[in-house]
């Protein structure tokens, strides 16, 4: 009987220190998992410095507006912006959104000199989809999160005004292609206000002319100019790629992402581009050359990507820099 109990004894001491070992165990992971937080915070820390007050602009475009996660994790990402002490300002335009709602329609969508042809009742849905939809959507996921975000399309308060543009054939003839335009002036003043009073401008590229047309505009475009007018520190464009990539396409492999680059080495690319990433492209130039200190073409498809850019010392995706600045940045 003393040897059995002697076991038994033997047998719950053993349990007691494999228990005591197994706590040890979550309390070490659970300490690693305090400092691994800590060590990021820390690394954010240089960043909020530099940025806070600062603001911000933010082209939202696509998987990344068609994706609920990814959806969610960039209207935190803005909010975190805000909370941080930086001035997000959203751009978004809304292609995949206008498409499904033409077809829902019937309404046939013609090409013509490879560019969408808007006519005028395309035009109307269009103005409903991007101002009536994908704003309220955007606007709404950000307000989950605190009264911050306010709605506005490029026509309240004649913030982008714009002309007509024509596409040209292949001999070179202009082509009427309808109410698409190109961004002639900004007037912020509105948008500043909004960013004074705390609030995050939520805009959708939807401009009019100087006789009153409204006119479709790229988004791109919309967010690179209003960062120029807003003398924002950064412009971030949200892609489907990680970034602009050294061989594309010329040697049929995506190869390494280019993590930084000049303004006048990115002119030399660019009649090399997909015709997808021109117009990001160019906008990241045209920002930079209206003294924006930095663009950025991020990988819209890995959740949380803005804060990765901002936060962290490595960064992601693409930078484009003014001529001589590289690495400085």
């Amino acid at each position: 009987m003393t040897t059995q109990q002697d076991q038994a004894a033997a047998a719950g001491n053993a349990d007691h220190q494999d228990q005591v070992a197994a706590l040890a165990t979550a309390d070490q992971q659970d300490q690693a998992a305090a400092l691994a937080k800590a060590a990021t915070l820390i690394e954010a820390l240089p960043w909020l410095d530099r940025f806070h007050g600062q603001i911000v602009v933010i082209k939202f475009g696509g998987h990344a507006m068609t994706d609920d996660v990814l959806r969610m994790a960039f209207a935190q990402d803005v909010v975190f912006l805000r909370y941080a002490g930086l001035r997000p300002v959203v751009v978004h335009g809304g292609g995949p959104q206008i498409n499904a709602h033409l077809d829902r329609l019937g309404m046939e969508t013609t090409f013509r000199g490879g560019l969408r042809v808007t006519t005028t009742e395309a035009m109307d849905v269009v103005r409903m989809v991007l101002t009536g939809q994908v704003n309220r959507d955007v606007v709404g996921l950000i307000n989950r999160h605190g009264p911050f975000a306010v709605g506005m399309s490029g026509e309240d308060a004649h913030l982008l005004t714009a002309r007509r543009v024509q596409a040209t054939d292949a001999d070179g003839q202009a082509i009427d292609i309808g109410h698409v335009g190109e961004i002639e002036s900004v007037n912020p003043g509105a948008i500043s206000a909004l960013i004074a009073d705390g609030r995050i401008p939520v805009i959708s590229s939807v401009a009019r002319s100087e006789s009153g047309d409204v006119l479709n505009v790229n988004a791109d475009t919309a967010a690179s100019a209003l960062a120029v007018a807003l003398s924002a520190a950064k412009l971030v464009v949200l892609t489907d790629v990680a970034g602009l990539y050294a061989d594309w396409p010329g040697s049929g492999t995506a190869g390494p992402v280019i993590s930084e680059l000049g303004v006048s080495e990115l002119a030399a690319m660019l009649p090399t581009l997909s015709d997808g990433m021109i117009p990001k492209m160019n906008a990241c130039l045209n920002a930079v050359l209206g003294g924006v200190p930095q663009a950025h073409v991020l990988d819209g498809r890995l959740p949380h990507a803005v804060l990765l850019e901002i936060f962290t010392d490595s960064g992601i995706g693409t930078m484009i820099v003014p001529d001589g600045e590289q690495g400085a940045a």
